[in-house]
């Protein structure tokens, strides 16, 4: 099992590059935020279709979702959950 990340700070920006890495081989183009604050950290790209992303990462294996803004949802920002844990990204299912 990968060493635990404690520092918020820095798992928040290992998992924008996990989650980046892993649209890649997911067939996305990606482009990053190049701020640090935003209601979306990066754009997706696959086959001409942009999505709007939102990274969230948390250090447990225990399931909870992650609610969007109203903002996001105006703008149906999609959320990608990084666990540092375990190294995995997910897809948060949102009710619209």
């Amino acid at each position: 099992m990968a060493n635990q990340i404690t520092d918020t700070n820095r798992l928040g920006d290992i998992a924008e590059f996990y989650v980046t890495t892993w649209l890649w081989d997911e067939g996305y183009e990606v482009f990053r935020n190049a701020g640090c604050t935003g209601s979306i950290d990066m754009i997706a790209l696959k086959n001409g279709v942009p999505v709007f992303i939102d990274v969230k990462s948390k250090n447990t294996d225990t399931k909870y979702g992650h609610s969007r803004t109203d903002e996001q949802k105006l703008l149906r920002v999609q959320i990608v959950e990084f666990n540092g844990q375990t190294r995995k990204c997910r897809w948060v299912e949102h009710e619209e």
